[in-house]
């Protein structure tokens, strides 16, 4: 297809894909994307689902794993702070009004 002088070429500086403008519109008349050498072959489709399974699985045990812990956790926090209020003087809480 011919090109008119009113037409330029310019590539997108992000995707690199290349976009034919025409000045007198002001309008993109067609874009052409650059070809990614990084896509899966669909061979390959079985192989990156079990991956992406896998990886799944990793996560969710462990998130199970830190769930486990959690109550040990939260059981030694409670611990350290009764230790503490313990150790901390009762005082009568001071209120708005008593400063009157």
């Amino acid at each position: 297809m011919a090109r008119l002088k009113s037409e330029i070429e310019v590539a997108c500086p992000c995707c690199q894909t290349l976009l034919l403008i025409d000045t007198n519109l002001g309008r993109v008349i067609s874009h052409q994307e650059r070809d990614r050498g990084n896509k899966p072959e669909l061979s390959d489709a079985q192989g990156i689902l079990a991956a992406e399974a896998a990886r799944r699985e990793a996560i969710f045990q462990q998130s199970v794993d830190s769930e486990k812990n959690r109550g040990d956790v939260l059981s030694k926090r409670f611990d350290e702070a009764l230790r503490q209020a313990k150790q901390e003087p009762v005082t009568k809480p001071m209120r708005d009004f008593d400063l009157d």
